[in-house]
């Protein structure tokens, strides 16, 4: 009898309290969509992870290859300098093998490199003149290693140096000390100044060309540096988009992207050799202006 009396009870309590019972259902409801909810935030991340693990401009990250601290310092090599002095060590190597032997008939090494001293040599000759004889070893290194780097980085699992920024900037602050160091210790300071007022300049507006002269001279280092970065990330950001079709496309539809992509690839070892003449010829430009009457 108890029994029953509090089973009646507790029916009797429900009755009492729906409010309660639809209370408890909706926190359920509640709880179920928000963890639908986080689930679906969770994802996400993963999608927008998964997006950027194939963004075409993960090629040009920087990340160490060794890690070597000392204290503070932070001396790690990373990609983008392991890539640097390995197109330094090629370089040494092939003009050591093309010198170690002079032949009257020379090796198809031998004859290589000549022609790119023959080359350089030219560029020297019709831009400076004979006063720019001194100069050849630095154009000659300049253009061999950006050269070397923009063709290094066409190679499977690379990375392009001449992609950053920062040693383009290097290699043309190089240029622009030895440009202007040269240009005061032949000319003077004052012939120096003279640079940025040609003769025949009209005295109102000498002045303001002048002040554009001096700018356009100091503002070559930002623009040789940008010029080949701009050049190298474009070429290799529309590789790695080609690429990506490619696999998207499949075995069949693939082979236009495939067959682009390898016309791509020649044109870029085409743009190497470009951009490192562009680069030497600048230089050599502006080392003779130097040299000339203003």
């Amino acid at each position: 009898m108890q029994n029953n009396d509090s089973a009646i009870n507790n029916n009797n309590n429900i009755q009492q309290n729906p409010s309660s019972s639809s209370h408890d259902n909706a926190s359920i409801q509640n709880n179920e969509a928000q963890s639908t909810l986080s689930n679906n935030n969770s994802a996400l991340p993963h999608a927008e992870e998964s997006h950027q693990k194939h963004s075409p401009l993960d090629q040009f990250k920087i990340h160490n290859f060794v890690d070597f601290k000392i204290g503070k310092l932070d001396l790690s090599i990373t990609n983008s300098a392991f890539f640097m002095m390995l197109s330094t060590l090629l370089i040494i190597v092939f003009l050591l093998k093309a010198t170690s032997k002079k032949l009257l008939i020379p090796s198809k090494t031998q004859v290589l490199a000549e022609t790119l001293f023959n080359f350089v040599n030219n560029i020297i000759k019709e831009t400076i003149g004979e006063e720019g004889k001194k100069f050849f070893p630095l154009i000659f290194s300049i253009f061999l290693f950006i050269f070397m780097c923009n063709a290094l980085g066409l190679t499977p699992y690379s990375f392009t140096s001449t992609s950053q920024i920062a040693v383009n900037f290097a290699l043309a602050t190089i240029a622009f000390l030895t440009i202007t160091i040269y240009a005061i210790i032949r000319n003077g300071f004052s012939g120096f100044l003279h640079m940025f007022l040609p003769s025949g300049v009209p005295v109102l507006i000498a002045p303001l060309i002048f002040v554009l002269e001096l700018i356009s001279f100091l503002i070559r280092p930002i623009t040789l540096s940008v010029r080949l970065f701009a050049n190298m990330v474009a070429g290799h950001v529309l590789l790695k988009v080609i690429a990506g079709f490619i696999v998207s496309m499949g075995l069949v539809f693939g082979t236009i992207p495939l067959l682009f992509a390898i016309a791509m690839i020649g044109f870029e070892f085409f743009v190497a050799g470009l951009q490192a003449y562009i680069f030497a010829i600048l230089v050599a430009t502006y080392l003779g202006e130097t040299t000339k009457e203003h």
